[in-house]
């Protein structure tokens, strides 16, 4: 199959009827998981994925919400099943599932939960069901599984493949030993039920429709529509310039040393599709800050998705175009026993590196960087409201996206890999021991371009109560959102405790102890803009001055609008004196210091 154009109308609806019915059942899956889960990571920030694989293990329908997820069950189903049944002699019977979280099995990192159940159909095997969700807890060194390791075996409780059921019914001995190493065993219990109960859902729809279409026909309709989501992406990146495109940015440190990590990407585009190298990258660290190549996949694939046709589905024929070179030992394919709980990290800032090596090849569709973290962030310990027990919460913080060509970066959201929910403020002080003191966007945060970058957020976590523990998982302190065609950089993320009237900065991987009325100050990046600031219209400055997004001082500074501070509207006469001696100069001194000290700390 060359192209689109070679199906006939009827085939195409037929394929299309195939593909949406698929996707539903994965998302009807993803519906009875939110809505019966426990946590709010997972009912309320959505943090899962569920996916359905044909007989041969290849993935043919993922419901796409987290992107983070989509290198998470190809990679990891086909390894798992492979493995039991090597093991067993055997493959998975109806009735049993198989649970595993372990990130060297290809899995993410150990909060990341996969369950994975086969389909029978009149007793013949015909494919599985996957749901993968993160997890509050999951044991280890501190309170939502976030520490700042030195080995996986610090992070939590490694579950290699094993039956979570038997017979259709949960295994109560399995269930016992998770929970057993968790803190937040009444939410985890919860929510791994929710997953199986998701799995009960997504067994029946895909019988149903095996039923409906007929076993061979189905199956044909599967095999047409894997070849024709591979030609769709090839003809989409068929008008893309041939070549090999390369680019690097930096992530601040490992969470033990000072020294930054290198992450260095080439991109080439041909006519098998995509393929990345990441040749050059630095060496896996005793550290947090290590991805599996998981991970890098699923970044890689993220990338993909978005240079391509939105209608295109995510399946086994999307991932034949995608070919990824990670040497072993690297931090973007990390081998036993490093950490990896600060994985996510690492693949957001390989989507940075590849869309800053697309820029090259496509400058009109370039992006400037986005905030560039997930920002986790974990708390918990003894619960007042139910004495002998803990609690655990986990959360990620959004940011600012980045400008493109005549569009502004967004203001507070997530961005790249992360498009989980926000964690509301009544929803958190009504489960948990702690007050959101300040939650608000970050003025002034943006990198000031003729697109300007979104804003960052600022969130502030007031506990009432001592003896909690907070961590954070974090980046982008030292490396700052870049900006593209004479875009600022977006500001950085800071993080700080406010302590008996004190302020102490923290770095961006920290486990602390907390103290009654502590309060954790976390602000997030604001995304890099696009385009030299001088030429951004001096109305839509004003505007952001009246929202207050950016100041009046900076609106001068940066921008070179003079915005009169008795009516919040621009001086056209001030502002065309300023823009042209601006011009002349070809920078603002201001501009030109924020530039010098973000190229000196990268």
């Amino acid at each position: 199959m060359g192209s689109a154009s070679e199906l006939d109308s009827t085939s195409l609806l037929r394929l299309d009827v195939t593909k949406n019915a698929l996707i539903g059942v994965a998302e009807e899956m993803g519906v009875a998981l939110q809505r019966s889960a426990y946590s709010t990571n997972i009912k309320t920030r959505k943090d899962f994925s569920c996916a359905l694989f044909d007989a041969r293990r290849r993935i043919i329908a993922h419901a796409f919400a987290i992107p983070s997820l989509l290198g998470s069950l190809p990679r990891l189903v086909p390894t798992v099943v492979d493995e039991y049944t090597r093991r067993r002699g055997r493959p998975l019977e109806a009735g049993e599932a198989l649970i595993t979280n372990d990130a060297y099995r290809g899995g993410a990192h150990l909060n990341d939960v996969a369950i994975v159940t086969p389909v029978y159909y009149r007793g013949v095997l015909s494919g599985y069901a996957a749901t993968i969700a993160h997890q509050v807890d999951i044991g280890g060194a501190t309170h939502a599984s976030l520490p700042v390791s030195k080995e996986i075996y610090e992070e939590g409780l490694n579950l290699p493949p094993v039956r979570i059921m038997r017979d259709g019914q949960v295994d109560e001995e399995i269930l016992s030993i998770i929970l057993n190493n968790v803190r937040a065993s009444r939410e985890v219990a919860g929510d791994l039920r929710a997953q199986i109960g998701a799995h009960m859902i997504g067994i029946r729809r895909l019988e149903y429709l095996i039923d409906r279409f007929g076993p061979d026909r189905l199956a044909h309709q599967i095999e047409q529509l894997l070849a024709y989501t591979e030609a769709r992406v090839l003809h989409d990146l068929a008008p893309l310039p041939r070549g090999t495109y390369r680019a690097e940015d930096f992530l601040d440190d490992d969470g033990h040393t000072t020294e930054p990590i290198r992450i260095a990407g080439a991109l080439t585009i041909d006519e098998r599709g995509i393929s990345i190298d990441f040749s050059g990258t630095d060496s896996q660290r005793p550290s947090p800050m290590n991805a599996t190549l998981t991970f890098t996949y699923a970044a890689v694939a993220f990338f993909l998705k978005c240079i391509v046709s939105d209608d295109i589905p995510v399946n086994d024929g999307f991932y034949r175009t995608v070919n990824v070179y990670a040497p072993e030992g690297t931090v973007v394919n990390a081998t036993r026993p490093v950490g990896v709980v600060g994985g996510w990290e690492v693949a957001q800032r390989v989507c940075g590196v590849l869309f800053r090596a697309f820029a090259q090849c496509q400058p009109d569709r370039a992006v400037a960087a986005a905030k560039g973290i997930m920002c986790n962030i974990g708390f918990g310990g003894p619960n007042p409201r139910r004495p002998g027990s803990f609690y655990a919460h986990y959360e990620t913080v959004a940011g600012g996206s980045g400008g493109r060509n005549g569009v502004d970066g967004m203001d507070g959201v997530q961005t790249d890999l992360t498009n989980t929910e926000n964690a509301p403020v009544e929803e958190l002080e009504m489960q948990y021991p702690v007050r959101i003191a300040r939650y608000e966007l970050i003025p002034d945060s943006d990198g000031a371009g003729a697109y300007r970058g979104g804003l960052g957020i600022r969130r502030q976590y007031q506990f009432p109560y001592g003896g909690m523990r907070f961590s954070i998982i974090s980046d982008r302190t030292r490396f700052r959102p870049w900006g593209i065609a004479g875009g600022e950089p977006g500001s950085p993320a800071r993080f700080s405790l406010q302590r008996r009237g004190r302020e102490i900065p923290l770095r961006s991987k920290c486990n602390l102890e907390l103290e009654t009325d502590d309060i954790v100050d976390v602000c997030t990046p604001g995304g890099g803009g696009y385009g030299t600031p001088v030429d951004r219209d001096p109305a839509i400055v004003a505007e952001d001055v009246r929202l207050g997004k950016i100041s009046i001082e900076r609106a001068q500074s940066a921008y070179g609008v003079v915005v009169d501070p008795s009516d919040l509207h621009w001086d056209r006469e001030a502002t065309d004196r300023l823009r042209g001696s601006v011009r002349r100069s070809r920078t603002l001194p201001e501009t030109r210091d924020r530039e010098d000290s973000s190229e000196q700390s990268q």
